[in-house]
């Protein structure tokens, strides 16, 4: 993974308005991280035929703990109040 992979699947949720929520179901999900990266790996042919060639990307960034905090920096720094 690219160093530069959590960086710009925030900045694409940021565009999105999708931040928040973003960040919200990654804090609740996190217990369950080996699992959401595996489904993420499994459901990359639908992912990505919505997200493009950034389905890799987030699924290398959710298989990590490293990504995932890195991820959820990013997303902290938004203010979508």
């Amino acid at each position: 993974m690219t160093a530069a992979g959590p960086d710009a699947i925030a900045a694409e949720l940021r565009r999105r308005g999708l931040a928040a929520p973003a960040r919200l179901l990654l804090e609740a999900h996190r217990p369950f991280r080996p699992l959401v990266g595996d489904m993420v790996t499994f459901l990359a042919p639908v992912l990505g035929s919505v997200v493009g060639r950034r389905a890799a990307e987030l699924g290398a960034a959710l298989d990590d703990d490293a990504g995932i905090d890195r991820l959820l920096e990013q997303l902290g720094d938004v203010d979508e109040g």
